[in-house]
């Protein structure tokens, strides 16, 4: 049955408003919330109530719709309730504001044709057909849409049922011509929602096109409709209703197209959204220096840099100017790939094309040379520019600094920041902090820790964590588990990095139960280990001994489809290869050869101390010679194993044709080199061996015409002393 609804006399300073009893207050009605509830609409259903709203209709129990009302917390509560007439019904006495509107809205009604009198028995039914032309009507005379959007709430109310999905794209276009556009995508968004997987975005594009009276206005709502899909992640559909736009010859605003590009980018759709782009310049729009943004930040982002290079010089060519924005993300990403030459080069090339260098993409170049350890081409770098020097600037500086350990140098620049009126953040704190734990003055970094709560810098996992690896590399495991304790206590979740650095700790001073402990507990809070967490464990066991433990754990990891990585493999290896057990170091040397990963110069090494320990030297020179077979460099810890090994059988032919060989590669022989030397020539019943091998490493030195620094300072320094003795 359809509602029949007479439209009230209004007096001049109360409104009478008769209901039945137990009448629900609608939540989209009041105006205290605009916004729409998840439950506002039915869509698609006519309204029908079996009960007819009349002027004098007689309530059941009007103490119930009091109770109700104020029980709602919404428009009729206790405040608006006059007075009762008399037992069978009552009047509300609204706020003059809606007094006025309700005037406003009979006035306007009466204008339009409406018949309002309920002595003659019209009335209006209020379906769908009606409140439509009634929402047109307000609309068109008084250009408000507050007023239309108001008995739009109001008219829901009354018949306790919900709007139709016309009726809403109705409401919705009129708000958009009354400049209502917040309200107008409230209810988009809703409608959206509501959508959710029934994908019934092709008929609420026809709704709106078939309730529309403006195409401007209609533009807009397609626009914000588009708008809204993709911020509930339905992406697809997006993409599908702009096609379908396009055939009634709309296309997306900007704003909108540059977030539907985001988003295809981000779902990795990467095609699809040049695709779209073609489409834009189809319709002619302008595709400005922003979009192509977007495309040069994904490739950089994903390592594509040479193609995101390509990008930004080819935007010239095709009309674009590129902003500052478009060449920071290039020179960023080449420095986060070390590639600071190209990037500083790319950052001479802005300046010569007139594009002024701000703060951010040379702070960005100043961390990528502070990252490959080229301190003082940053500091240049910070002068030829002379950009203000920023917290991020200084923070770059003090992770090189503390990295090298020249602790000094970061507490003075910690300083400089501090009186240059900069304010270090937790970034700053923690990077010194982590600083002097690496280099083993924890109480240094408990007094920098001081300093961060004094200034009320709060701490972060990563500030705990360094303290935590830091009491653990000076053997102190008890102040370790309490900085680890005080973590948890604070509030902060530690996270695997924290988990895998006390795990460590316990590992290296070996407190085995009290690492698998640990593993124990990260299971038990949901913390997911990592490679590092098992190699922490696996060298915690082969350290102490427990090589086939460690190949126990190893075997558990791969039947449990976990990928090891090559260093899981190099310490299972190696504790084989130090027991003398070569047969199962290489079935686990076969093994992860079978998983596709090649032997690198640390696991050789492993192999090779183990033969050099039990002095099969010719099975280590076989070895030796495969590894050269393969490509493999040897680095410095590899030649001074060998030669040790040679050395150790008085084998110092073999030794010395080494150090040859290392010069002629580049590698600088140590004092490890000459104590290996040394032992060589002991063997050899040589005197003076300390000598003889000092002046033979100074010979070879000389004869390939290499006299690098460390190794040449350390000879002068022992010759100077044996002549001066």
């Amino acid at each position: 049955m359809r509602v029949s609804f007479s439209i009230f006399d209004v007096a001049s300073t109360q409104l009478k408003l008769m209901l039945r009893s137990r009448r629900r207050i609608s939540r989209f009605f009041s105006s205290a919330s605009l916004t729409l509830p998840s439950s506002a609409f039915l869509t698609d259903e006519v309204f029908t109530i079996e009960d007819s709203i009349y002027l004098d209709d007689p309530v059941a129990n009007p103490e119930c719709i009091h109770a109700e009302s104020a029980e709602s917390g919404e428009l009729f509560d206790r405040r608006f309730i006059c007075q009762f007439v008399n037992e069978n019904s009552f009047i509300y006495d609204y706020q003059n504001l809606e007094n006025d509107k309700l005037k406003r809205i009979k006035l306007i009604l009466r204008n339009c044709g409406w018949n309002l009198g309920a002595e003659n028995g019209n009335k209006i039914n209020l379906d769908e057909h009606n409140i439509t032309r009634i929402l047109n009507d307000l609309f068109l005379e008084s250009l408000d849409a507050s007023l239309a959007l108001y008995f739009f709430r109001w008219s829901e109310y009354c018949t306790e049922l919900k709007h139709t999905t016309r009726t809403i794209c109705l409401m919705v276009q009129i708000l958009i011509a009354g400049n209502m556009n917040y309200r107008a995508m409230d209810l988009i968004q809703y409608l959206v929602r509501l959508d959710g997987e029934d994908c019934k975005h092709n008929s609420l594009l026809s709704l709106f096109h078939e309730t529309h009276t403006n195409r401007r206005v209609l533009a807009t709502a397609y626009s914000m409709l588009v708008d809204s899909y993709i911020q509930q992640g339905m992406v697809d559909v997006a993409l599908k209703l702009t096609s379908q736009m396009k055939h009634k010859s709309i296309f997306p605003s900007i704003g909108v197209c540059n977030s539907l590009i985001r988003a295809l980018l981000g779902s990795e759709q990467l095609g699809a959204a040049w695709y779209f782009v073609e489409e834009m310049h189809s319709h002619g729009m302008v595709i400005n220096a922003s979009i192509i943004s977007l495309f040069i930040c994904k490739y950089c982002t994903e390592g594509n840099i040479e193609i995101g290079l390509n990008l930004l010089m080819g935007m010239r060519n095709y009309g674009f100017n590129p902003d500052i924005i478009a060449y920071t993300m290039v020179v960023d990403s080449l420095c986060k790939m070390c590639c600071v030459k190209e990037a500083t080069s790319l950052l001479f090339k802005m300046t010569e094309m007139g594009i002024t260098v701000d703060s951010v993409s040379v702070s960005s170049l100043i961390d990528g040379y502070c990252k490959v350890g080229r301190l003082d081409n940053a500091v240049d770098l910070l002068k030829i520019f002379k950009v203000p020097s920023n917290v991020y600037i200084y923070n770059s500086l003090l992770s090189k600094l503390c990295g090298d350990g020249n602790m000094i140098a970061a507490a003075n620049m910690f300083q400089e920041m501090l009186e240059l009126g900069f304010h270090p953040d937790c970034f700053s704190y923690t990077t010194i902090i982590g600083g002097y734990c690496k280099t083993g003055d924890i109480m240094k970094a408990l007094n920098f820790l001081g300093r961060m709560l004094k200034r009320g810098v709060k701490k972060s996992v990563a500030t705990y964590t360094m303290l935590v690896d830091g009491y653990c590399k000076s053997g102190n495991t008890d102040m370790a588990q309490n900085m680890f304790q005080k973590m948890v206590t604070e509030g902060l979740d530690p996270d695997i990095v924290a988990y895998n650095a006390l795990m460590d700790g316990y590992g290296k001073n070996g407190l085995l139960h009290k690492a698998f402990e640990i593993l124990d507990m990260m299971r038990s809070i949901g913390v997911s280990p990592d490679i590092v967490t098992y190699n922490t464990l696996i060298h915690s066991l082969i350290i102490r001994g427990y090589v086939t433990e460690a190949k126990a754990i190893l075997d558990e990891l791969i039947r449990r489809g976990f990928t090891p990585d090559i260093l899981t493999f190099t310490n299972v290896i190696a504790g084989f290869s130090n027991k003398g057990n070569f047969e199962e170091a290489f079935l686990v040397w076969f093994y992860m050869n079978d998983h596709g990963m090649k032997p690198d110069v640390v696991t050789c090494s492993a192999l090779l101390n183990g033969y050099c320990k039990v002095h099969r030297m010719e099975e280590a020179n076989a070895l030796f010679c495969k590894m050269l077979d393969i490509g493999l460099d040897p680095d410095l810890v590899l030649y001074n194993t060998l030669i040790h090994g040679f050395c150790s059988v008085g084998n110092i032919n073999d030794a010395r044709r080494l150090v040859n060989m290392m010069i002629e590669n580049g590698v600088i022989p140590n004092e490890v080199t000459h104590r290996a030397l040394v032992l060589g020539y002991e063997k050899k019943w040589v005197k003076n061996p300390v000598e003889v091998a000092a002046l033979k490493l100074h010979q070879i030195l000389l004869e390939h015409g290499n006299m690098h620094t460390e190794c040449s300072n350390y000879i002068l320094d022992f010759f100077g002393t044996w002549c001066h003795s």
